[in-house]
């Protein structure tokens, strides 16, 4: 098969040149797309796959996936995929918490303290974002996760040689609780590292390998992550009470 493929690719045959055209010409073909029937063909499609997404959302992906919480606030809201859940853990979610797309959730089952995943109100993780817990990772409000993002708060297995190859757990040591505090985010592709913080108000660029804590309202980029900037800081207007504007 390999040989007549190679046959019709290369040959100078005329039967070979024959078939080659034969392919341009079907490649070639288009047909016209008056718009007084295109458009209404594709609204009819359109309006079908968004009725099908609405269906799948609304009765199947949003009511199995409250069924793995322990906690979840008012709106919230999946896309058209069930996420993966992998393990035992409490999954604590906001109001307004929009889990998007399909999002890996893996829980350490090794450890003996419960994981715990705990999500703001009004934050957004997006599609093939991935989070292990082996202790707790916690999400404050108004926080922005890209595409892909991957946050873990344990290395999975042991870094000594021996142990890991005797397949023990990893080291309680190396355990550490992730947090990200209020209004956070975070690029495409980017990992947080365990035992990281991120400062309310804080960006991580994309693809950045954060190792360690980012201060308040600042701007992180590269592998392992460095500051690159700072950001503005909200401003705070002391307004005087109403006894004392009265004075």
């Amino acid at each position: 098969m390999a040989s007549l493929f190679h046959f019709l690719a290369a040959s100078g045959n005329p039967l070979a040149r024959a078939a080659r055209g034969a392919l341009r010409t079907v490649r070639a073909i288009s047909v016209p797309a008056p718009q007084v029937v295109v458009v209404p063909v594709l609204q009819g499609v359109l309006a079908t796959r968004a009725l099908y997404h609405f269906g799948v959302r609304v009765f199947v992906c949003e009511p199995l996936f409250k069924a793995y919480c322990k906690q979840y606030g008012a709106n919230f809201h999946t896309g058209t995929f069930l996420h993966w859940v992998r393990g035992r853990g409490d999954i604590i979610l906001g109001d307004n918490v929009v889990l998007d797309g399909k999002i890996s959730i893996n829980f350490g089952s090794r450890l003996p303290q419960r994981p715990v995943f705990r999500v703001g109100n009004n934050t957004t993780i997006n599609h093939m974002a991935v989070i292990t817990i082996a202790k707790q990772v916690s999400i404050g409000n108004d926080c922005r996760i890209a595409t892909g993002v991957y946050i873990f708060d344990s290395p999975g297995h042991p870094s000594d040689p021996e142990a890991r190859k005797a397949g023990m757990p990893p080291d309680p040591d190396s355990v550490k609780p992730v947090t990200i505090e209020d209004n956070v985010w975070i690029g495409r592709t980017s990992i947080i590292c365990p035992g990281v913080t991120l400062g309310e108000g804080s960006v991580v660029a994309a693809g950045a390998v954060v190792m360690s804590d980012v201060s308040p309202y600042s701007m992180v980029a590269g592998n392992p992550a460095r500051k690159v900037g700072a950001l503005p800081r909200p401003i705070v207007t002391d307004l005087p009470s109403t006894a004392e504007g009265a004075k």
